[in-house]
């Protein structure tokens, strides 16, 4: 596996392209993640410091500005509380997330977690602990407040939608007002 070379002109690369199509082509021509499946949408423009250690599989949809964090260093407090002389090591893990699956806006994904498949992060959510399959989790610590399932059947009624962005726009302002009376 070719390690992603970290170089600052590479990142600002990388954060200068315009659409996450570009960046998803980017991220598979330099083989930045240990696996990126098909059908990825890669919004955010951080790429996690241990590229290496994260695995994105099929249909996954990851918005902006989410962090991928696949290593801590709370070894620096440690060494220096306990006058050490590098006896703690950084902390590292693998983070995985499966095929079908949301990461929402803003969430933070800690070291050794697994996510999915048919799962969806809330945006905002911290997440410590693997995602159970099929499980939307939120908040913090991420924990379970729905079903992949139940949110992909209420979702349904949105497809018949206009896609003329002015319709579509009048139809979703009345929905949300007549939610309010």
């Amino acid at each position: 596996m070719e390690l992603f070379k970290r170089t600052a002109f590479q990142r600002l690369r990388f954060y200068m392209l315009s659409s996450s199509r570009k960046r998803i082509k980017y991220l598979k021509k330099h083989k930045v993640f240990a696996h990126l499946g098909e059908n990825v949408f890669y919004q955010s423009r951080r790429i996690p410091v241990e590229p290496y250690l994260v695995k994105i599989h099929n249909n996954v949809a990851i918005a902006a500005d989410v962090y991928i964090i696949p290593h801590d260093i709370i070894n620096i407090v440690m060494n220096g509380y306990s006058k050490g002389n590098g006896t703690y090591r950084i902390h590292m893990g693998c983070v995985e997330i499966m095929d079908n699956c949301f990461i929402g806006s803003h969430s933070i994904i800690l070291p050794d977690v697994r996510i999915g498949p048919n799962a969806i992060v809330a945006a905002g959510a911290v997440v410590t602990k693997d995602v159970p399959e099929g499980t939307i989790v939120g908040g913090n610590p991420a924990k379970v407040i729905g079903s992949f399932d139940d949110l992909f059947e209420k979702r349904k009624s949105d497809i018949g939608v206009s896609a003329l962005k002015t319709e579509r726009a009048d139809s979703l302002w009345e929905d949300f007002n007549n939610k309010r009376k």
